[in-house]
């Protein structure tokens, strides 16, 4: 069974930074394309940033310049690194990954959710 774990969520002040981790464990072949999702209050879920199993990334318009995407792939996490925050980025945050399983099939797992919450 797979599953990720996501942490790092939390309360800061507008301008302040967070590190949002994901992590995947469990039986499966390798992580492919990585993800980050944001669902705010009312608003249906949408995509922050990817990252391709290569590294290549991939960012919202309204987060490009502010967050930053990585991840170590011997330790299948993901990391955002979310810097010149503001209150409109507040939004529960799901981790999404394309996991390669053991037979070989591609399926899509998501985290359980952090809350990220911005005050002003």
């Amino acid at each position: 069974q797979v599953q990720l774990v996501e942490s790092g969520g939390g309360l800061v002040q507008a301008g302040g930074s967070l590190r949002l981790s994901c992590a995947a464990s469990g039986r499966f072949t390798r992580v492919a394309t990585m993800a980050w999702y944001g669902q705010a209050p009312g608003k249906q879920r949408e995509l922050v940033a990817s990252i391709t199993s290569g590294g290549g990334t991939d960012y919202a318009d309204s987060v490009k310049g502010r967050f930053t995407l990585s991840r170590d792939n011997v330790k299948n996490t993901m990391y955002l690194q979310m810097n010149s925050l503001k209150p409109e980025d507040t939004a529960v945050y799901y981790c999404k990954a394309q996991i390669v399983t053991t037979t070989f099939t591609i399926s899509d797992y998501w985290g359980q959710g952090t809350q990220v919450t911005i005050t002003s």
